[in-house]
């Protein structure tokens, strides 16, 4: 991952929540994807910077999640 990390405006991005997001103020995240990269933020408090992680890794990551 890069030291510098792209930032983007958050209204800008397509973000959707989790799936697993019950909706009672527990822990949820929101994620979008964006020219090849994946945009984490908590749901909670969307104006904390988020991460920004490469696709093929988001993907290794949900892959192995899922099991």
């Amino acid at each position: 991952m890069n030291a510098k990390q792209p930032r983007h405006d958050n209204d800008t991005l397509a973000w959707f929540k989790s799936s697993y997001s019950a909706g009672d103020g527990g822990e949820c995240v929101e994620v979008a994807e964006h020219l090849g990269s994946v945009h984490v933020r908590d749901s909670k408090d969307t104006s904390r910077p988020g991460l920004v992680i490469d696709g093929s890794a988001w993907a290794a990551f949900v892959g192995f999640a899922s099991r």
